[in-house]
């Protein structure tokens, strides 16, 4: 089984992504996300181990590589606690870095900074999640993750590092993160260009996790989902008027501080003015 492949983990026509490569240098990850979507179809997701001869088998794969964008990891983070002993990820993308080819960085680790040098020796970009910037309400949704403010802080730094950084607003959940206001205009202030969101799309796994860590929100989230919603692709979804309403507000937002905007599996692709994954900065960057 190859370690590079496309990208496609849904298999859905929602998915607006452009054509790329994926590889994700760790199986399963530690920052225990409550509404994580990779943990329905990741066995042990949880435990965070690296793949099997990892280094060995993207030094072959990266050989048939002929210029595409290689994203990593769209199923787990590139940077999870185990990186700081075991270093992986900088392995990989000093491989990475002498290919024929673009990266692409999803994280929501501020450890994506040290890899700068790296980034820079190809058309390289960052994707940041960063979901509230709110501290005490990211510890209970993204418990063992990186603060936000420790994010935003890696997105100043990468800007000024000349990296291409977009951020991830990612999921929106009603009556929990909706506010993003004051995340948005910290985004502007520190030159992000391109802003991507969605909405939390309901699954057993993360449902119930959530439930868990936000009871009384689960309660007046439930008839909306299970009663209301939509049921897409195994996933229960909000009402569309009301994604629609969530998304619209936060394109408004980028819109007047002149940052591009995009949504992810939303069926709503008329309100983007950036591609979703943010990999029109790589472009631009090319033709500027």
């Amino acid at each position: 089984m190859s370690i590079i492949s496309d990208f496609d983990p849904w298999r859905s026509g929602l998915c607006t992504c452009p054509h790329k490569l994926t590889f994700n240098p760790y199986t399963g990850c530690d920052h225990a996300c409550v509404y994580c979507y990779a943990s329905s179809y990741i066995s042990r997701f949880g435990d965070c181990r690296p793949k099997k001869s990892l280094v060995e088998r993207l030094k072959k794969e990266v050989a048939n590589l002929n210029g595409q964008t290689v994203s990593i990891s769209n199923s787990s983070d590139p940077y999870p606690n185990v990186e700081h002993e075991l270093g992986l990820t900088r392995k990989c993308l000093e491989i990475l870095s002498k290919a024929k080819c673009k990266i692409q960085i999803i994280t929501k680790s501020p450890v994506v900074v040290r890899d700068v040098d790296l980034l820079k020796k190809k058309p390289s970009m960052v994707s940041m999640t960063i979901t509230t910037d709110d501290d005490s309400l990211a510890a209970l949704l993204e418990p063992n993750a990186p603060s936000p403010s420790e994010r935003l802080n890696a997105v100043r730094m990468l800007i000024a590092n000349n990296i291409l950084t977009s951020v991830r607003i990612d999921p929106i959940i009603p009556s929990v993160n909706e506010s993003v206001e004051s995340l948005v205009d910290a985004l502007a202030s520190v030159g992000v260009q391109h802003v991507t969101c969605s909405t939390y799309k309901a699954r057993p796994d993360n449902w119930r996790r959530l439930s868990k860590a936000l009871p009384q929100a689960a309660e007046k989230l439930r008839p909306l989902y299970f009663e209301k919603g939509e049921r897409i692709s195994g996933y229960y979804y909000l009402p569309r008027k009301l994604r629609l309403n969530l998304v619209t507000k936060v394109r408004s937002l980028a819109e007047e501080r002149g940052i591009k905007f995009g949504t992810c599996r939303e069926g709503l692709i008329h309100l983007n003015t950036g591609i979703c994954d943010g990999s029109w900065l790589m472009q631009a960057d090319e033709a500027s």
